[in-house]
């Protein structure tokens, strides 16, 4: 057996030897004459899988270290008979980690007031999956009330209970996505790249958001227009932004309006990609039926100690908490003043350790 690997992928070498043949390769080098007689591929965002890397190939198996599979023609590789598993999930408490240290952040630096009974206290969360839920909970947990937009999700929580398997205890009240964007005084978007999502937030979106509020997107650039976003800039009272529309070039004027900007790194804390690359080998030994892997496990060089009680801490208190553990003005700086480095910026990048609630 044979299987191609993005070099770039952590914690990764030296897992799959005792069963294959492996091929190590950045993104860029995975192309069709690398994978022809490739039985498995575990890439990440950085490889398109389609017709034209796949066509003619052996290939069998996809697994992605990734929560996202918008870089994977999925009827594609269901019509040509390639099994494709991603890492649902891996990245969210990391996710949720960066959305709060920015917001804390920003708000603490401008001088707003934000969580309960203040001028911004009222969160929407657009999009409910495994990112959006954690963060929906620590907004709640924090203070703040939470809108919760996700039609898919609104459903599947309804047959959940009409079935009896979610009690009304736990039952969530979600929002149409109007409703969210004219009450919320931040707006955070945590929805997949799919057909429906692309382009999302344009003109009509940011018309009806409330003067003043603040706009947060770690989920995909393309969910933005752009040019609808530059248009509406001044009316908001922060922006914050770590995902590009054609990315890792950046549009420069959106680049400057961010208060906060940040090469896609919302999700590179240590345990996310831990979490990532256990799952994508854990996956790979399931379909092969490799015992060997389906136990794989990476085994944390330290300790995390990184344990976070609101008590009757400050705003700033949080704040400072927060930015110890991921400076995150440090990252927005570097990446403003050397936008050209933004695959650079990404590629480095040390891991964060992620915080847990306690």
């Amino acid at each position: 057996m044979k299987i191609i690997v993005d070099k770039d992928i952590p914690f990764i070498n030296g897992a799959f030897e005792e069963y294959a043949q492996v091929v190590y390769l950045s993104g860029k080098e995975i192309d069709a004459d690398a994978v022809k007689d490739a039985d498995a591929l575990v890439i990440r965002t950085r490889t398109k899988c389609n017709a034209a890397l796949l066509g003619g190939s052996s290939v069998k198996f996809i697994a992605t270290a990734t929560i996202g599979t918008d870089h994977i023609d999925l009827e594609y590789c269901a019509k040509a008979g390639i099994c494709v598993r991603n890492a649902a999930g891996c990245n969210a408490g990391g996710v949720m980690q960066y959305v709060y240290t920015a917001l804390y952040a920003l708000t603490c630096r401008k001088g707003l007031q934000i969580g309960e009974g203040s001028r911004y206290g009222t969160i929407g969360v657009i999009g409910v999956g495994n990112v959006g839920s954690k963060v929906a909970a620590l907004g709640e947990y924090l203070g703040f009330e939470v809108l919760r937009c996700d039609p898919a999700k609104e459903r599947e929580q309804t047959l959940a209970f009409n079935n009896g398997y979610l009690q009304l205890k736990d039952f969530k009240d979600f929002y149409s996505l109007d409703y969210v964007l004219e009450n919320s005084d931040v707006i955070t978007l945590h929805t997949d790249l799919n057909p429906t999502s692309r382009g999302l937030a344009g003109e009509d979106f940011f018309s009806k958001m409330k003067e003043g509020a603040i706009f947060i997107n770690s989920s995909r650039g393309e969910v933005v227009q752009d040019d609808a976003l530059k248009k509406f800039a001044g009316k908001l009272s922060g922006l914050i932004l770590d995902v590009w529309d054609g990315e890792p070039e950046l549009d420069l004027e959106l680049l400057s309006a961010a208060d906060i900007a940040t090469p896609h790194i919302a999700g590179y804390s240590y345990e996310g990609k831990v979490n990532g690359t256990v799952m994508a080998v854990k996956a790979l030994g399931e379909f092969f039926g490799i015992d060997g892997l389906k136990g794989f496990s990476v085994v944390p060089a330290e300790k995390n100690n990184n344990f976070f009680s609101k008590g009757n801490l400050t705003q700033n208190q949080i704040s400072e908490y927060f930015e110890n553990i991921f400076p995150i003005f440090g990252h927005c700086a570097d990446l403003k003043s050397n936008p050209q480095d933004f695959e650079q910026l990404r590629s480095n990048f040390k891991y964060r350790r992620e915080f847990y609630v306690i």
